[in-house]
This record gives structure tokens, C-alpha cells and sequence, in this order.
């Protein structure tokens, strides 16, 4: 028998803050974070996201290795799994009730209150492609805009035991897979020659015709890795790598990292130089490193010998 596909299911407390599991977006759940999260600041938009992300979790873990996981692909070519729709629709029903002003924006649904000041920036399940393998680098992103800058961010990433959020002005955080909570600081690391460069594929980089120039900076730097996905930019907040760059990206796969990057003390921008997580593509450093790797990036191809 198939099993359906619960979005009602409750959260895991995986802020490890002795809270009982949350349900929605409820005033009582929101209040319980922004309480037990202590001297971490929570303010009540962050506090909504991290239990929405708790709800998210459940319903992910339940489908990550499921013998009767359904997957379609859908007509860019990636997959779409009943587990992104079902915290999709889950997130969008919890958002109507908690905050029934604002607009979301989901990978799966589109965008919903196109003309609210508020809009939330939903990525289901980035990394479907590991979720669909048994991959286990995957989560859910959650972020907040106002006015068009991204205020809060969640990334949680349940089938590694990570999770890392932030607000604007109030630093970055995270909870390690041992349970531990604690603030995000980019690495100081300030020659290319020195630094560790994370990326997704090559072949996106072939793809976007940019790979001579990102061959250049693979042979710049010290060490690279591609680990991928949102895990890239997390470990660049967490200054376990000091540099993250991908040619293709959206708006949801990017905008809850943005501030967890930034509030850790890191620069964010597309690979022109513009701030931000709407330009469809990333690179996220240090803040050191930025204006040389843009360079390399940018330079011209050189012309091919005939």
C-alpha cells in the first residue's frame, strides 16, 4: 500500500530547545521559540520560519528513502518529488494562517500576493536530485523579504542534523549534529592561494560557457570540493570553506543563505558584483576574497587558435 503523504505532521524540536513539537505557525509555537532560543535572538518572523521548518522536517525525513517515493520531472528537466510539493503546500496553508498578508514565492507553485510588502521565498526541497539518490544533502529553505531585502533565512537540513538561520542585524546561528547552537563567523582567509573553493559541477559551469574562466579560479586557489547545493554557502558562513560559486541558480534556491552569509560577516552577490540573491547566479565569500574572485570570473575568454 502507498503511504499518503502527512503535512500535518509536527516538528522535531531540533533547535534542541526542550520545547514540545510545534504545529503551523501558531502564536504559542512562535512564542516558544523566540522564548527558549534564550540569548539567541529570535524575533517572531524567525521564530514562524524555524517552525515551519520543524513541520518541513517531519514531512521530509518521512519521504527521504521511501520505497514508494513518487517522482515526476518536470518541463525544465529536474525531478519533483511528493515530498516538495507536500512542504510546499504545507508552508503556503501555515503562511495563509499566520501571516495572511504576505505573499510567498515557491519553487513549486509560483508566486501567490505579488503585490505585498512581505513575501516569503519557499525552496521545498533544494537538492532533490541527492533526495531522490539517497543523497542526504538536501533541506528546506525558508526566507522573508521586505521591501525586496531578505530579513530572515532558515536552511534545514534534517538528514544531516543541520540547521542555520539568521535575521538582519542579529548574526547568524546554527545547531551542529550534536546539538550544539552556536554562532556563524567567515573565515579570515585573505590570498586565493590559501583558500578552499566549493562548488556544485562542472558541467554547470560548461553549460553557462563560463568554464575556462572557472578553471582559472580552481587553479588559484588551495583546495577545491564540490560539495553543492545550499551546504556549499553554509560551510562558507561557518569559514570551514572560504569561497562558494555556482552560474545558475533562482531566487528560491539562494535567498535564505543570503542573510545567514551576510549576518556571518560574508559577501553575497551574483557574479557580476550585484548584492543579492535574484541575479541567477551566486558567489558567496569571506568578504576578503571577493573582489579578486570576481576578477577571475570575469575575465575574457581567450580567443581560440585557428
Amino acid at each position: 500500500m502507498t503511504n499518503a503523504v502527512r503535512t500535518d505532521a509536527v516538528g522535531t524540536d531540533t533547535l534542541g530547545t526542550g520545547q514540545e513539537p510545534v504545529h503551523g505557525g501558531t502564536q504559542a509555537a512562535v512564542e516558544g521559540y523566540a522564548a527558549a532560543t534564550g540569548g539567541y535572538p529570535v524575533g517572531d518572523d524567525l521564530a514562524l520560519a524555524l517552525a515551519l521548518a520543524d513541520a518541513a522536517d517531519a514531512i521530509t525525513l518521512a519521504r527521504f528513502q521511501a520505497v514508494d517515493l513518487h517522482v515526476e520531472t518536470k518541463p525544465d528537466a529536474t525531478p519533483v518529488t511528493d515530498a516538495d510539493t507536500a512542504v510546499e503546500a504545507m508552508i503556503r496553508e501555515r503562511l495563509a494562517e499566520a501571516r495572511p498578508g504576505d505573499a510567498v514565492l515557491g519553487e513549486e507553485q509560483g508566486l501567490i500576493g505579488d503585490d505585498a510588502r512581505r513575501r516569503w521565498v519557499v525552496d521545498p526541497v533544494d537538492g532533490t536530485k541527492n533526495f531522490v539518490r539517497g543523497v542526504p544533502v538536501w533541506g528546506t529553505l525558508l526566507a522573508l523579504e521586505v521591501d525586496g531585502e531578505v530579513v530572515a533565512g532558515v536552511a534545514s537540513a534534517p538528514a544531516m542534523g543541520r540547521r542555520w538561520w539568521a535575521a538582519r542585524g542579529q548574526g547568524a546561528h546554527t545547531r551542529t549534529a550534536v546539538g550544539e547552537i552556536r554562532s556563524l563567523a567567515v573565515s579570515a582567509v585573505t590570498d586565493l592561494a590559501d583558500a578552499y573553493l566549493s562548488f556544485a559541477s562542472i558541467e554547470s559551469w560548461s553549460a553557462a560557457g563560463r568554464l575556462e574562466s572557472f578553471m582559472a579560479l580552481v587553479a588559484a586557489v588551495w583546495r577545491t570540493r564540490a560539495y553543492g547545493d545550499f551546504w556549499s554557502h553554509m560551510m562558507v558562513a561557518e569559514g570551514a570553506v572560504d569561497l562558494a560559486c555556482e552560474p545558475d541558480v533562482s531566487l528560491w534556491d539562494m535567498a535564505a543563505l543570503q542573510v545567514i552569509v551576510e549576518e556571518a560577516g560574508g559577501t553575497f552577490t551574483d557574479l557580476t558584483g550585484r548584492r543579492g540573491p535574484g541575479g541567477g547566479s551566486i558567489l558567496s565569500t569571506n568578504g576578503r576574497l571577493h573582489t579578486r574572485t570576481l576578477d577571475i570570473l570575469n575575465q575574457p575568454a581567450r580567443p581560440i587558435a585557428r
